[in-house]
This record gives C-alpha cells, structure tokens and sequence, in this order.
C-alpha cells in the first residue's frame, strides 16, 4: 500500500506542477512583450508598389519580418479588413475616397506624426486633401493617373474617349479593371463630373461606354502593360507608371492624357485600427520616406513620387496635373449606383 501511496503523491504533485506551467504560460501573452510584438509587420498593399529589395531592406535594418499581402482594387482591400479579424493587418495603401470611407467606418488609427522623423519629406502640393483635409488618418504615398496608352506604328493619335469607340480596335483594348475610374471616365466623355451620381448621367456614360465595349479584350489593374509587351492590344486605358514601363520595352508606344478629362489617384500610408504591430508599422512609413527609398521605389513603379526631393517632375508640371485632374470621391451610399451599373459595364 505504501508503494502506491507514494506513486499517487508523485502523480499528484506531477500534475499540480504540469498545470501551473500552462497557467504561467497562458497568462504571458505574446502581445504583452514588446520585443515579441514588434517583430511582425502585416502589411497590405497594392500589387507592384513596393519592390521587394526595399522591404528586405527594410526587415534587415530593422529585424521586422514583413508579412506582405496584395490586392487589386480599392473594393478588394475593404473586403478584405471587413472580412478579416481585428488586428489582422497593421498597414494599408487606400486610395482618397477610400480613405475618407474607412474614416467614416471607424477602420483607421488616427495617426502620431511625432513618431515620423521624416514626415517632412512630403511635397506640400499633396497634403490637406479633400478625402482627409488635416491627413488626421492618412499621409500620402505614391499618386496615379489615368492615360492613354496606344501603338504609334498603328493609331496617329489617341486624345479623346471617343476615339476607343472606333471600329477598327475591336478586340484591341486594355483597360483598368476598376468601377469608379472606368465609370468616371465614361462620365467624363459624357460631360459630366467623374463623381456624379445622377442616375440619367450614369445611364449616359454605360450608353458610350457600350460603343466601346466591343474593342475591350481585357480588363486588367495588375499588369496592363503586359498586353502591350506582348503586342496582344494597340490601346488603353492604363496608369501611368505600367505605360511608362510598357514604353521602356517598346519605344512606338506613346502616352496621352484623355482631353476630357482624367483620374487622379493618390494612394495612402494609413494603420488599420486595433494593429497590433503600430510601432513596426511607423518604423515602415518612415523608412519609406527616407528620398534614397522613395527614389529606389519609383525607379522600379514611376509612379509619381510625392516625395519633396523627388525631381522627376517640376512644380509647374505637378501643379498642372493636378488641376487637370480629378480625384474619385467617397460616394457615400450612391455607390451602390456604381455596383449596380459596373455590372452592367462588364
């Protein structure tokens, strides 16, 4: 009897010890450590924005192992934080009406612009814009524009919307595959406001729209410029920097801006409220404001830097870019219009 009494008090003693070790355990949470916590950065952006040299640079200077997901479209990346668990991303790139959106939904950290040594790099030109007026949310990153993408050798020029409608590209264009650029720029040949939303004026620019349907062999945000690397299309409706990319493989190709009118679309440093990573995730936006890593950015997607030491473009010329375009404003709940009538277009 003795034997198994002190085999029982082994036992016991054994399991009394087994579950303080998982009590311990349970109650140091990772989240609790700074040093575990700020390892992570989970970031969310566009596909083809940031080069990966520059994120493994990054994760090497600062010993941040970068999980880095992509998405094609502003649509995409709400869907993907409203469909995800609070916490699971730390840093997006939304475009101006997006941002103003995830203000309006409560998605955003309002931002800390002590904790940004470099913040002053910023062009002046792009701050305090209508989506975020005191960039209490967002600060600029990289702006887009819409142009005209087109085969010299083929077409002796492209400078209206209408000039798609044209017979003789069917089956010959690319263009972006995004609801409010498309849509604002068929109400932009209508005459209209690229963020109207009278339904007569909607219905309008599906009726020009559907005089170029027929010339469309794809709708592409990732990588438009590959059907011009490839000779598949002769025209197109494309950001700037895949034209600029796409002209660099072959020289006939020329870039235009639409006469009536064209988007201007500036994407955003912005941290996704309940991050758990926030200090990784201003470590990162201040990194990429250094103008060595700006530059190292728009030498591989020239996009237009809004990085104050960037020379690519002269004031002047900024300044008439962004007068002549227009940015893609929060609809509010008329963008249900806009699903609606996308539907319709493709």
């Amino acid at each position: 009897m003795r034997r198994y009494s002190t085999l029982i008090k082994k036992l016991v003693f054994s399991a009394v010890g087994i579950v303080f070790v998982i009590v311990v355990l349970l109650t140091v949470r990772p989240h609790e450590n700074e040093d575990y916590n700020q390892k992570i950065l989970n970031v969310l952006n566009w596909t083809s924005y940031i080069p990966a040299e520059v994120v493994k640079d990054f994760e090497d200077e600062f010993g941040i192992k970068v999980n880095y997901g992509t998405y094609s479209s502003n649509e995409e990346l709400l869907a993907k934080l409203t469909s995800s668990r609070e916490g699971t991303y730390d840093l997006v790139f939304p475009s101006d009406y997006m941002v103003n959106l995830m203000i309006s939904r409560s998605l955003l950290e309002p931002l800390d612009r002590s904790k940004l040594k470099n913040v002053n790099n910023l062009n002046p030109l792009f701050l305090n814009q209508q989506y975020d007026s005191d960039n209490a949310y967002s600060l600029p990153f990289l702006m887009a524009t819409t142009v005209f993408l087109y085969d010299s050798t083929i077409i002796d020029r492209l400078t209206s919307y209408k000039d798609l409608q044209n017979p003789a590209l069917e089956n010959n264009l690319v263009i972006l595959d995004d609801q409010r650029i498309i849509i604002g720029a068929m109400l932009n040949a209508c005459g209209y406001d690229m963020n109207d939303v009278h339904e007569d004026h909607l219905e309008a620019s599906l009726e020009f729209f559907n005089k170029i349907k027929p010339n469309i062999k794809a709708f592409d945000s990732d990588s438009p410029k590959t059907f011009f690397i490839t000779k598949e299309v002769d025209a197109g409706i494309v950001w700037n920097a895949e034209a600029i990319l796409a002209r660099e493989e072959n020289p006939n190709l020329k870039i235009s801006y639409p006469a009536e009118g064209f988007a201007l679309s500036m994407d955003n440093y912005a941290i996704v409220k309940g991050a758990k990573n926030i200090e990784s995730a201003y470590l990162f936006i201040d990194y990429l404001l250094r103008p060595e890593v700006a530059q190292k950015i728009v030498d591989e997607y020239p996009y237009i830097s809004t990085n104050k030491y960037d020379k690519s473009l002269s004031e002047a010329e900024l300044k008439q870019i962004l007068e002549n375009g227009s940015y893609v404003e929060n609809v509010g709940a008329n963008i249900k219009r806009f699903d609606k009538l996308w539907a319709k277009y493709k």
